[in-house]
């Protein structure tokens, strides 16, 4: 195996007991270093007998003699670095906790998986061979069903707050859970995952609580996490009380404990030991050492590398279990109420530190009339956000490549997701350069005045003062359609409409309704229809009130008037996912698009992608794409990688007798 030139990014306690643990292997070597200073640069160079000295981050990442990057500065910088490193083709292993927030973690772990390096959160811990051990034991079930789990890190009992120290700095991203607390919940995810045939389980349940001091950051805490296994776990940190720092292992036979689960001595060797006690008896089982857990971390890293791996062997944290640990972190942070000043609208910025259209962008864009701006054929549907810094991430990344188009209602999260959105908008200073659909009129409160007084709200969460276009989310046909008509120029009339107007869920003859009684008395139309149109027929209504454009006749009337359609559910909510994925959207998901037909069509996508070199969501996405009308398609990843894997639905060409092949011929 080739030997791994190593760069190390920050010069902190935590940097020199990797550079100690490195020294104490032959898989690697540190090459370079850089700081934010060349004094801070060459002392740590000089006491490792590194020879390249970098004072900036930016020029240890340029370096070409470095093939892997250790990042041990604070927290908050990790997310830009990570990224900026993994752009550059670096192998990235990053310091605990891997980023702020879920959402900067999203960012990093996609980072790495689009450039083909690794990526690796860096606890060391597992790597260390009484982790390894401690798993095959619960493999082998020694203690039978484990049942609970108890797993605890935490010191500093006597400790002065300082609150320019970085675990009691919120702008550091300081506290017992992040910088200590991320410990156990990853032993405990690793132990539930390992004891029920997996290699992590996440939580569906997290209970928690804690003390917030004077600086706003949590200075003990504990939480509760249940698994779906039925298994419990509690766990607890601190950096103001000195705990038990040990794990247990409960089971309906006996019990495992591990004294030293952390292993984490900097410079000397500590050796494992697991203690098993069933019916009164007990065993251990020692794993002994000669290198701390940091030189085992370097290695199990240059391992993966020469193996040209996506992940450090396990028990290593892969990306994955990386955003499951993270996630964890953010709830209970949630329940004790800390939140950084990087997660805030005032202060947040993009996890790559800027905000720009990338080079490699794919997307499309049209022209709606009425409208100045260009729009991107996928608008991204603002549904499911729960926090500024996740809506943050994945509107950042949606812009960075290409999106520019959003889609959110009045009735998405009681307000929750316009609001979340106009703030976002706000704190990036982007709302020229971004086409938002304002939605309202949803029943029961589909009538005019209604529909006037719930737009005011709109733009009051939004912080707008106009809509870029608006659409009625459903249609009310006891109201003479006039009245519509009229309540919607009345808006425009105050300039509070400025480009285009639409209906979700019309119906064909009432949408022609609209637009007959527009030109009639000289006042604005529907140009856009919101309706559903993807590659599977809507069997069942997902929500009251749905109506699709899927079929010949419907497409024909878009082609024919060259109406624009913009399509929810345009991927037919994961139906054409691999089976495995499928199973995770629930029955529910299922009926709304289950058919024979739908059936014979994706395995006709399934067959095309093959034939291309895709995957049949992106035939999916493509089908609405490239219809032979004015055809957008509205997403809703959840994730950044989500939307990674959608995007590549605009490298999909298709005929318009593909087209008409994959719809295949429409029963009568």
């Amino acid at each position: 195996m080739d030997t791994l030139r190593w760069g190390i990014i920050g010069t902190g306690a935590i940097a020199h007991a990797f550079a100690h643990g490195l020294a104490q292997t032959d898989s690697g070597v540190l090459v370079a270093v850089g700081s934010r200073t060349a004094d801070s640069a060459n002392r740590f160079a000089d006491e490792f007998g590194i020879e390249t000295r970098h004072a900036s981050y930016e020029a240890l990442i340029a370096d070409p003699s470095v093939q892997a990057i250790y990042i041990s500065v604070p927290n908050p910088m990790h997310a830009e670095w990570a990224i900026r490193a993994a752009e550059a083709g670096k192998h990235v292993l990053c310091e605990k906790p891997v980023a702020l927030n879920h959402g900067q973690a999203m960012a990093m772990v996609e980072a790495a998986r689009e450039n083909g390096v690794l990526f690796m959160e860096a606890f060391m811990y597992r790597c260390h061979p009484q982790t390894m051990r401690l798993i095959e034991l619960l493999r082998d079930g020694v203690v039978g069903e484990v049942r609970m789990i108890r797993a605890a890190f935490g010191f500093g009992g006597g400790m002065t707050i300082d609150p320019s120290r970085r675990l009691f700095s919120p702008a550091l991203g300081g506290g017992a859970i992040m910088d200590v607390g991320c410990y156990p919940v990853s032993m405990a995810r690793l132990v539930a995952g390992a004891a029920t045939g997996g290699d992590f389980a996440n939580p569906v349940e997290v209970v928690a609580a804690g003390r917030r001091g004077e600086t706003d950051v949590d200075e003990w805490a504990a939480a509760v996490l249940k698994f779906d296994s039925g298994i419990v776990a509690q766990v607890s940190t601190a950096v103001r009380a000195s705990l038990d720092n040990s794990l247990e292992v409960y089971g309906s036979d006996g019990r495992i404990t591990v004294a030293n689960p952390w292993v984490a001595n900097r410079k000397d060797a500590d050796n494992g030991r697991i203690v098993v006690t069933v019916n009164g008896e007990t065993t251990a089982h020692e794993a002994p050492t000669d290198r701390t857990s940091f030189a085992y971390e370097a290695d199990a890293f240059a391992a993966a590398v020469a193996a040209g791996s996506s992940r450090v062997a396990y028990p290593a944290m892969s990306p994955d279990d990386t955003l499951g640990n993270i996630a964890v972190l953010d709830r209970w942070r949630e329940a004790v109420g800390v939140v950084f000043p990087d997660e805030t609208e005032s202060a947040g910025r993009p996890a790559r530190g800027r905000l720009a259209v990338r080079a490699d962008a794919k997307m499309e864009y049209g022209q709606i009339p009425g409208l100045d701006k260009r729009v991107s054929k996928m608008i991204f549907g603002c549904d499911n956000q729960q926090t500024f810094a996740h809506g943050a991430a994945v509107w950042d990344d949606w812009i960075e490549r290409g999106g520019n188009a959003f889609d959110t209602s009045w009735v998405y999260g009681r307000g929750t997701q316009e609001v979340l959105l106009g703030k976002w908008i706000k704190a990036r200073g982007i709302r020229d350069d971004v086409v938002v659909t304002v939605k309202g009129a949803h029943t029961p409160r589909c009538l005019p005045d209604l529909l006037t007084e719930d737009f005011h709200t709109s733009l009051e969460r939004l912080q707008f003062d106009h809509a870029d276009i608006y659409v009625m989310h459903r249609d009310n046909p006891d109201v003479p359609i006039g009245e519509f008509v009229d309540a919607l120029n009345d808006l425009i009339a105050q300039g509070l409409i400025r480009g285009a107007l639409g209906g979700s869920n019309w119906s064909i003859d009432r949408f022609e309704a609209f637009n007959e009684y527009a030109s009639s008395h000289g006042k604005q139309g529907m140009v856009v229809l919101n309706n559903n149109l993807s590659l599977a027929r809507m069997v069942k209504p997902v929500w009251n009130g749905c109506i699709h454009v899927s079929d010949a006749r419907s497409r024909a009337w878009l082609e024919r008037t060259g109406t624009t359609n913009f399509s929810w559910s345009s991927q037919a909510r994961g139906y054409f996912l691999s089976e495995h994925e499928r199973l995770k959207l629930g029955q529910a998901n299922f009926e709304c698009w289950d058919a024979p037909d739908n059936r014979a069509r994706r395995a006709r996508a399934e067959e095309l992608a093959a034939k291309k070199g895709c995957s049949p969501i992106n035939i999916a996405a493509a089908y609405v794409l490239r219809q032979p009308f004015p055809s957008f398609a509205l997403v809703g990843p959840r994730t950044i990688h989500e939307t990674a894997t959608t995007i590549p639905a605009f490298d999909v060409d298709l005929t318009r007798e593909e087209i008409d092949w994959l719809w295949g011929k429409e029963e009568s």
